[in-house]
């Protein structure tokens, strides 16, 4: 039975996520994973911690769940429009049975969990991370400290977003109960729906599925300029900012072939799209102003940065997505269109998701692949479009089927009434 609580009482966990609203995928990792429990958990009310919801983010979230409850006192954060149901943190420290740590390119929230276990000595675990993996180095050398393995050693439970840091994690010596669940924004199907779309379609002439979303990035991402009140040590951001421009000509390149290649092959058009705050910066610059005279009527550049419901939106209604970043790759596949990832070794090693969900062949290291070789696998797929949307369509059978059995053996792992909870498989 639920611990904690009177008998036949609904459970309540307490989600921690939403680390940033500067980065579409760390948007959508909340409502992916609110998703990914109500439709499997019905039975558990949820109370979200999230750590930054403006930007819009906050009307998204609580348009799509108008149930969940949010914490209300956060010093980094608070809601712009509360609701009679939110809480405190001591009340959702006091009210919930379990906290649930969201997914993310690491153990995010890691303080937060470990007051958690201090306070309460209440279980939690983990839905879907990536371990040991480096982060933002310029030289990337995967860790695993002995102080993070003895945190995941006090889990209920601990699943990995990708098989390469389920096997960190074994080889660190983490022995709590581990499991593989690819990042729940693979779960935002319904997106699809969405008529934000419509707008950008008129206003650059684009059609259903005549024209190819292509996302650009730097190796490390300028938090320095995304996140001015961490101040950033100068000397930090001078070798940081040198070592991105050693590499945004040789790697936007690729992009640009890519481009050039897609628009004199097919004749459609071309949409460059953000999926960070900074990345509008890099369009004219780096992608249009070097593009052929004949290529670059055919592409358009969206001047803004947008949420995660509308970039899925125009991905569901383009003919591919192409990105050097992960989370639009995942957004694309939910909605159901093929996606190339272009994987640089300064982001984690995240990218094995694809493999493990019969993806790999488009997740593509970007130090080794061509501009040539990249326009190739982008025909290819314009080419056997039936191929690549059945494709698709297995990758996302594989990351349902993986969700649905992480978040159902919750009851398992916390000695849950499953008639309690609504388990649905």
């Amino acid at each position: 039975m639920i611990k904690n609580s009177s008998p036949g009482a609904r459970p309540v966990a307490l989600v921690r996520c939403g680390w940033q609203t500067v980065n579409i995928g760390d948007i959508a990792h909340t409502p992916g994973l609110l998703r990914v429990l109500e439709r499997h958990l019905p039975g558990v009310q949820v109370i979200l911690w999230p750590g930054h919801f403006d930007r819009g983010a906050e009307d998204l979230l609580r348009g799509m769940f108008p149930s969940v409850r949010f914490v209300s006192d956060m010093p980094q954060w608070q809601p712009a429009k509360p609701r009679s149901g939110d809480v405190t943190l001591a009340a959702a420290f006091s009210e919930a049975h379990v906290l649930l740590h969201g997914p993310g390119a690491g153990l995010v929230a890691h303080q937060d969990v470990s007051r958690w276990v201090r306070e309460t000595g209440k279980p939690w675990g983990v839905l879907g991370v990536t371990l040991g993996s480096p982060l933002g180095s310029i030289e990337p050398q995967s860790e695993f400290p002995p102080a993070l393995r003895d945190l995941l050693n006090t889990a209920a439970f601990v699943f990995t977003r990708e098989t390469r840091s389920l096997a960190a994690a074994r080889e660190a010596g983490v022995c709590a109960p581990l499991g593989f669940m690819p990042d729940a924004t693979f779960s935002l199907g319904d997106f699809r729906s969405g008529s934000q779309a419509d707008p950008i379609l008129n206003r650059f002439s684009l059609t259903v599925d005549g024209f190819m979303c292509v996302v650009p990035r730097l190796r490390l991402t300028p938090y320095w300029r995304t996140h001015p009140e961490r101040r950033y040590p100068e000397s930090e951001v001078v070798t940081k900012d040198r070592f991105n421009a050693q590499h945004v000509e040789a790697d936007l390149g690729k992009l640009r072939a890519a481009i050039v290649g897609w628009v004199r092959s097919t004749g459609l058009r071309v949409l460059l799209c953000p999926e960070m705050t900074y990345q509008t910066e890099l369009f004219e610059p780096h992608l249009l102003a070097a593009l052929p005279a004949d290529v670059r009527p055919h592409v358009a550049a969206l001047d803004r940065y947008w949420l995660p419901d509308e970039a899925a939106a125009v991905f569901a209604r383009s003919r591919l997505v192409l990105s050097i970043e992960c989370h639009s790759p995942i957004l694309a596949n939910a909605v159901g269109r093929p996606a190339i990832y272009l994987h640089q070794p300064q982001d984690t090693w995240k990218s094995q998701m694809y493999p493990d969900l019969g993806l790999g062949e488009w997740a593509l290291p970007i130090e080794s692949t061509t501009g040539e070789a990249l326009t190739e696998r982008v025909l290819a797929i314009h080419h056997d479009y039936p191929k690549a949307l059945a494709t698709v369509a297995q990758a996302q059978h594989r990351a349902r089927d993986a969700m649905a059995r992480a978040v159902t053996s919750l009851p398992t792992h916390l000695g849950w009434d499953t008639a309690t909870v609504a388990l649905r498989a």
